[in-house]
């Protein structure tokens, strides 16, 4: 019996051992910058506009309303609360918006004054600081769902005893963006775009016996979750990408060289946006 269950045994070791010396040293790494998003070369690649556009940023809120499930917390929300940070980041990055500070505004103020406080002689005139600049649009939105177990499913195998599975789960992320004209109050663009949170497990399990009173059960495997802040991040970028390819083709701003309409990187955008308007379904009163 012993015999027989030898190379079986030997090659359970041998599969933890391997899974062992594999596992990533991640924890051991030192900072580094944010990793891009699949978006993020089509943001940086975007054609030059006729002038960057002053941009403000009040905020992102999270609308959702969902928790992360228990019992991981029951206290910490499902996606992150600095989209905004994210949002102010892809407007700079896009060479399309120049963003003021808006979010913490009362921070910035304070400190002008504390500069005029410490700077003007009580004798003399007042510090001539530059004038805040203003904004011509506000980029604003939120994050309005989050979806949990959207798609589950799996696949396994076992025969005497032994063998794999594999298990998966999407989530899905929505993200709204909107361009608001400050004089008029007027709402040019407003984009909707998702992406969807993907985890995986990976089981490989030994469950037999080697005698009759030995009972061998060996268990390794590996999951693989998307950081949630990056699925946020790329769904900004993309809706950010979106909201200029739509704007160029309305004419809510232009481009430095009006031929780039035609590049292939604001076709493929605007070939997709028709693609989701043309499939939508039509309701009653539309037929």
């Amino acid at each position: 019996m012993y015999t027989r269950s030898l190379p079986l045994f030997l090659c359970a070791v041998m599969l933890i051992s391997g899974c062992t010396t594999s596992r990533p040293a991640a924890t051991f790494n030192p900072a580094a910058l944010a990793p891009p998003t699949q978006i993020s070369r089509d943001l940086l690649s975007l054609p030059a506009p006729a002038g960057p556009i002053s941009v403000a940023v009040y905020g992102l809120r999270d609308q959702t309303g969902q928790y992360k499930p228990s019992p991981d917390s029951s206290f910490s929300t499902a996606v992150t609360q600095g989209a905004a940070s994210l949002l102010v980041t892809a407007l700079r990055d896009s060479k399309w918006f120049k963003p003021v500070e808006r979010e913490n505004l009362q921070d910035l103020l304070t400190e002008r004054k504390i500069i005029r406080a410490l700077e003007q002689p009580q004798d003399q005139a007042l510090v001539q600081l530059p004038p805040l600049r203003p904004a011509n649009l506000i980029v604003e939105g939120a994050i309005v769902a989050y979806e949990s177990n959207v798609r589950t499913g799996g696949l396994g195998v076992r025969y005497l005893g032994i063998g794999p599975s594999e298990l998966y789960r999407q989530d899905q992320v929505t993200v709204n963006l909107r361009a608001v004209d400050i004089r008029s109050g007027e709402i040019i663009q407003s984009i909707t775009t998702t992406k969807t949170v993907f985890s995986v497990q990976v089981d490989f399990g030994v469950f037999k016996y080697v005698s009759l009173k030995h009972l061998l059960e060996v268990e390794t495997g590996i999951s693989r979750n998307e950081p949630v802040q990056q699925c946020v991040r790329e769904a900004i970028e993309t809706a950010l990408v979106h909201m200029v390819a739509q704007g160029v083709r309305d004419g809510s701003w232009r481009l430095k060289n009006p031929e780039d309409i035609q590049s292939p990187l604001l076709q493929a955008y605007l070939k997709s946006y028709d693609e989701q308007t043309l499939a939508m379904p039509l309701t009653g009163t539309d037929r």
